[in-house]
């Protein structure tokens, strides 16, 4: 991998291109125009049964160019920076302007939301580790899988990745800024045997720092624990009965949440929870918070995608809507103002109060009772419009708060309305390696079909 400073010294020079790049554009006589690059370069490694499987090299990065004319908009990119190429660029937006038609909610965002002086947030920290280094890790986190139980009787392999690079934003506001960041994981996958049953699960980890990574060892005994909790598992009855998910897949159900309050679902009038800022959507007891500059964190940011500067957002408050996720043209499209969510979110934190309050894991399944607990959701069945929510599961029945056996190919179903208000209790077990930090939710009813 090249050395940390290589990078840092590669987002200076980059700075100096996307420079020249909007003086370019503003030579052309363009009324605005904006410019975004970033670089990735990093170490992939995969080893499966010992061997090594993979070894890839990774340096890619591309400059995108949108310019704005009269109310008509342009972009071209480019992966060469030479100064011919750039200009090529440059004269290919101005062209495609010329034919695109007017929008009138197209543009750069105000200047007064744009952050011209983002703060470190601590992202950066790449690790310098030669290929046999990285494959070595990879082998013992595969080998503590193996020698777990004499069941697992293969693997899909373990990889190590360790990525650094950067991004860089600027336009014709004066804005120019960039930030270096880093990204480095482990993970496992095994597959247990057991008669005629064969089962596949994993485990992984994640972090800025790689020194904050998990051992090999444990990833990959957790991979095999994982996979051998899955043998011999059994289909359910259809009926409709309380189901729990798990805090590594707890996630997926905000991910729609977020998809519904979405400026470009709701402008098109594509999403069941139009017009309902200041509405109940959640139970009273649940609080959802962005909080876009902890430090280290996966999924901080200073500033999105369009150069907008992040702030702390109350998103759930009491279980109230208090804001929609909004880009520069979804705003205007809707008569209101970017919320800087170009791009996706920025670490939102659950905080469930009082009796929605549902404590460590082993205590979610004392309040699940007697239930489904979801550790696996296959297929897509989700439809935004409606709030219609059907999809592959698998995971464990439990009896009287205790994991009874495993349980696969069922089918769980609800409305996402119903399922939101229909949530019970938050627990305690967060699960840190995302853009979502919630613990297992525990929804009160939902339709399980089975056998």
């Amino acid at each position: 991998m090249t050395e940390s400073n290589g990078i840092i010294s590669q987002l200076e020079q980059v700075k100096d291109r996307v420079s020249q790049v909007l003086e370019l554009a503003e030579s052309r006589g363009v009324d605005s125009a904006e410019v975004a690059m970033s670089r990735q370069q990093g170490l992939s490694v995969g080893t499966r049964m010992g061997e090594v499987e993979k070894v890839e090299f990774t340096n890619d990065g591309a400059l995108g160019l949108t310019v704005y004319i009269e109310g008509r908009k342009g972009s071209a990119s480019t992966a060469d920076l030479s100064e011919g190429a750039l200009q090529q660029a440059v004269q290919a937006a101005v062209n495609i302007a010329k034919y695109t038609s007017i929008d009138d909610c197209s543009g750069l965002a105000e200047k007064s939301l744009l952050a011209m002086e983002p703060e470190n947030l601590d992202l950066y920290h790449p690790k310098s580790m030669n290929t046999d280094e990285a494959i070595e890790i990879a082998k013992a986190c595969e080998e503590s899988a193996l020698a777990y139980d004499k069941r697992i009787t293969n693997s899909d392999g373990a990889s190590l990745d360790t990525f650094e690079g950067f991004k860089v934003y600027g336009n014709t506001h004066g804005q120019l800024v960039g930030y270096p960041s880093t990204r480095h994981s482990l993970s496992c996958v095994m597959i247990a045997g057991q008669g005629d049953d064969m089962q596949r699960d994993y485990a992984y980890t994640v972090n800025r720092k790689f020194d904050l990574l998990d051992a090999a060892a444990t990833v990959g005994t957790q991979a095999s624990i994982e996979t051998l909790s899955r043998l011999n598992p059994q289909k359910l009855p259809t009926g409709k009965v309380p189901v729990m998910f798990r805090a590594d897949i707890a996630n997926t159900i905000f991910g729609h949440f977020i998809a519904a309050i979405s400026g470009g679902n709701l402008y098109r009038k594509s999403s069941f929870l139009l017009d309902c800022i200041g509405k109940s959507v959640f139970p009273e007891f649940l609080n959802i918070s962005e909080r876009p500059h902890i430090k280290g964190a996966l999924a901080s940011s200073s500033f999105d995608s369009e150069g907008v500067k992040t702030i702390d957002r109350e998103i759930i408050t009491k279980g109230c809507l208090e804001t929609y996720l909004l880009t520069t043209y979804s705003a205007r499209k809707l008569g209101l103002e970017t919320t800087g969510h170009a791009g996706g979110i920025h670490n939102w934190v659950l905080n469930a109060e009082g009796e929605g309050r549902g404590g460590n894991f082993d205590q979610m399944l004392k309040k699940l009772g007697t239930g489904f607990l979801v550790t696996e959701l296959m297929g897509q069945g989700v439809n935004v419009v409606n709030g219609d929510y059907s999809r592959g599961a698998a995971g464990f029945w439990v009896e009287n708060g205790e994991i009874a056996f495993p349980v696969s190919e069922v089918t769980i179903a609800g409305n996402l309305q119903d399922m939101f208000k229909g949530l019970i209790a938050v627990g305690d077990d967060i699960d840190m390696r995302g853009s979502i930090r919630t613990g297992s939710l525990l929804i009160n009813e939902m339709q399980v079909a089975g056998n």
